[in-house]
């Protein structure tokens, strides 16, 4: 019996090598330590969220396929097909998401990947380096005993600039940590991250 397949697993493999060229070109980001992405198993991707294309830098980074938690307005726009063909889930930021949670629980359940953003939204208004986390992830990762693995994203989404970059931190597993204290974890490696030079 195969590996069991999700929604936009198929276009996702034929569209992102296209799109890691284009997206290369056009950026030119620097990626860091993709090493600690494991190959296999279930994983949590997460970091800090400034930019629409975030999730591009984590698709640049691993040939796995990549299923991110996306806001639902997503949807609704003018690139809510692209969203809907590479197998993004919809999260309302205004309620429970259970159908969506469940979905990418069952994902993580078949040694799948999730990707999404712990602050929820990006930081347009504050001057804190981070917002406070939600805690999506790590109750995710507590249910399915997946990995989670932390990123940064620093510098600027400009036309061959060379400040945009992403890195990757060790990966960990919650094992006997509280929720809250796992979430707090995950909050201080991210914050870590960003605060590390090139």
């Amino acid at each position: 019996m195969g590996k069991q397949r999700f929604k936009g697993e198929r276009a996702y493999k034929l569209l992102t090598p296209l799109m890691r060229i284009l997206f290369n070109i056009y950026y030119h980001p620097t990626i860091l330590n993709q090493e600690y992405i494991p190959k296999e198993g279930p994983i949590l991707i997460v970091g800090n969220h400034k930019h629409i294309y975030d999730q591009c830098l984590t698709i640049m980074a691993t040939k796995r396929v990549i299923h991110y938690l996306a806001k639902k307005e997503y949807f609704d726009g003018k690139m809510a097909w692209f969203f809907k063909l590479v197998g993004c889930i919809p999260i309302d930021r205004s309620r429970k998401n259970k159908k969506s949670t469940d979905y990418a629980i069952e994902i993580l359940r078949n040694s799948g990947a999730i990707g999404l953003f712990p602050e929820g939204t990006r930081n347009k208004t504050t001057d804190q380096l981070l917002l406070p986390f939600k805690m999506g992830t790590v109750s995710m990762a507590k249910k399915t005993n997946a990995t989670i693995v932390p990123f940064a994203i620093t510098g600027n989404y400009k036309f061959r600039g060379k400040s945009l970059t992403i890195r990757y931190g060790e990966p960990f597993q919650i094992n006997n940590m509280s929720l809250e204290e796992a979430n707090e974890k995950l909050y201080q490696e991210i914050k870590s991250l960003l605060l590390q030079k090139k």
